[in-house]
């Protein structure tokens, strides 16, 4: 049996393998050899703007978590090069694409709704802040 390359995100949500795309790139910074001569970067593209797997709300919330991830065409680039392995970056960019699509996947909270003290609250605060107000003016110097 062939193994699949596809992502699951959640119980109900996965991504098909052809809607992403692996590319393999040299990382910077420090690491000397090893870093200038293996290409153990990786670069995934996942092709959201064609895809089935989530709905156009998930897609628009999508957009707005990636950031300057998302393209122009609708891809969200995601580029992973924390470890030396290649093999190991490929599988924390995949990780980091299924967070950011779980992301998204959650529904807003409702907008709260404005609530307002009741009187006998508004009054029982300004009641109190009197009594501590004359505290207080009492803590002042004697005067004959």
């Amino acid at each position: 049996m062939a193994e699949t390359r596809d992502l699951r995100v959640s119980g109900s949500v996965v991504l098909p393998e052809a809607e992403l795309e692996e590319q393999f790139i040299r990382a910077g910074g420090p690491g000397g050899q090893n870093v200038n001569k293996v290409s153990s970067a990786v670069q995934l593209r996942y092709l959201a703007g064609n895809s089935v797997a989530i709905s156009p709300d998930a897609k628009r919330r999508l957009y707005r978590l990636a950031g300057q991830r998302a393209t122009k065409e609708g891809d969200v680039l995601i580029e992973a090069s924390r470890f030396r392995s290649q093999d190991r970056n490929r599988e924390d960019a995949r990780e980091r694409l299924a967070e950011l699509v779980r992301e998204a996947l959650r529904p807003p909270p409702p907008p709260r709704k404005k609530t307002r003290p009741s009187k006998g609250a508004v009054e029982r605060r300004i009641k109190e802040k009197k009594g501590r107000s004359k505290i207080k003016a009492m803590r002042g110097r004697v005067s004959d």
